[in-house]
């Protein structure tokens, strides 16, 4: 077994992107305010000012947020991996372990499904944690065969959804809030779907985990060239649906509007990668010299979980019939606006729980039931 892992040795550049991931993610959501939806090649209409910050986030992060997500995901899963087995090696015990977490990740995405939010990612990668369990072991080759399927798999589901939702999908809300509580559920059964759809993004992850590519300076030239070549392709990428989203273009067949949403869908991983590997470059500049918003950043990124549940009640009562009702009914600009606000407000209170020295209460809940008991306890604080 390893030693515990203190806070002031935890790597910057994952705890970093995971703060910063949040608001990206808080950002993708915000479209349910508006008037585009669920439908990314619809427009918003509204001024400028709406206009721009659509075809900005359609351009930089819808369907590129979700990737670093799983990026992230599957990193962490190599970082728990090799905390646990050490040197000698326990291969088996690692699988069971992120099986235990994913049955516990699923549970977490269903009641966030069912209470909150129908557009959860935890029980998502809580699926693919029990289904690929053994990746973090696989051969490389596998791995990128794995992949390469997966990613085919994900793109096609991607653009089906998007010609089945259609421009005018509503949001799954009712009358009441037990009526939308059965509406979100009724998504449920689509997680197996959901878990191929991130498979992608998290076997990358795991390969980028292997690579130590968070933490090895030798990567930096790597890094660079990812993020030269990544965000080019993905904004690019990005423009047949973006150009949609503004009304700037217009496809002449429904074959043409389903290439544009999969070279869309395909691309978004590149803008993954790249966001990751720039918040890597600047976590390697900034080094020991972490400032108050770096040290809030940072809080927030190992108290993800709770940060991104705590957005959930946002989108609640903004879209809820019952409550305030806003649901389509802001601009874009204003929108984004309440995202960006939304996250501000969860780095706040996990900076305050990080300088009192509390971990965030989805990640206590969730160490609790994966170790159990006591033994629960100590062996989460020695896996960081």
């Amino acid at each position: 077994m390893t030693a515990p892992t203190p806070a002031s040795e935890r790597l910057l550049a994952p705890d970093l992107a995971r703060g910063v991931m949040l608001l990206l993610i808080a950002l993708a959501h915000s479209r349910m305010l508006h008037a585009g939806g669920n439908s990314l090649t619809t427009p918003a209409g509204g001024g400028p000012a709406d206009v721009a910050v659509q075809w900005l986030l359609t351009s930089f992060v819808d369907g590129r947020a979700a990737p670093l997500f799983g990026l992230l995901f599957g990193y962490g899963l190599v970082q728990m991996t090799r905390r646990l087995t050490g040197p000698d090696g326990d291969p088996a015990g690692a699988r069971r372990l992120i099986r235990r977490r994913g049955i516990w990740l699923v549970v977490f995405g269903v009641a966030h499904v069912v209470l909150l939010y129908a557009g959860d990612v935890i029980g998502a990668y809580g699926a693919f944690a029990v289904m690929f369990a053994g990746a973090v072991s696989w051969p490389g080759r596998r791995l990128w065969v794995v992949t390469g399927v997966t990613l085919v798999v994900g793109v096609l589901a991607a653009t089906a959804l998007q010609f089945a939702a259609g421009a005018d999908v509503p949001l799954p809300v009712g009358p009441t809030l037990l009526d939308s509580a059965a509406l979100r559920a009724m998504a449920l059964p689509v997680l197996p779907v959901a878990a191929l759809a991130v498979a992608p993004s998290v076997l990358l992850g795991i390969w980028a985990g292997r690579q130590r590519l968070l933490e090895d300076a030798r990567r930096v030239p790597l890094l660079r060239r990812v993020a030269v070549i990544g965000f080019p392709v993905a904004v690019l990428g990005a423009q047949p649906v973006a150009l949609q989203a503004v009304g700037l273009w217009s496809p002449g067949s429904a074959a043409v509007g389903a290439l544009a949403v999969a070279v869309f869908a395909v691309t978004g991983i590149a803008g993954g990668l790249a966001f990751m590997a720039v918040i890597a470059l600047v976590a390697g500049r900034i080094g020991d010299r972490r400032g108050p918003v770096t040290t809030a950043l940072v809080a927030c990124g190992r108290r993800s979980m709770t940060c991104y549940l705590a957005q959930s009640p946002v989108w609640l009562v903004m879209t809820e019939p019952s409550l305030l009702d806003l649901g389509g009914r802001l601009g874009a600009a204003t929108a984004a606006a309440v995202a960006v606000a939304t996250w501000i407000g969860t780095v706040v209170v996990a900076d305050v729980l990080g300088r009192a020295g509390r971990r965030g209460p989805a990640e206590t809940l969730l160490r609790y039931l994966t170790y159990g008991g006591r033994r629960g306890v100590a062996e989460s604080s020695r896996l960081g």
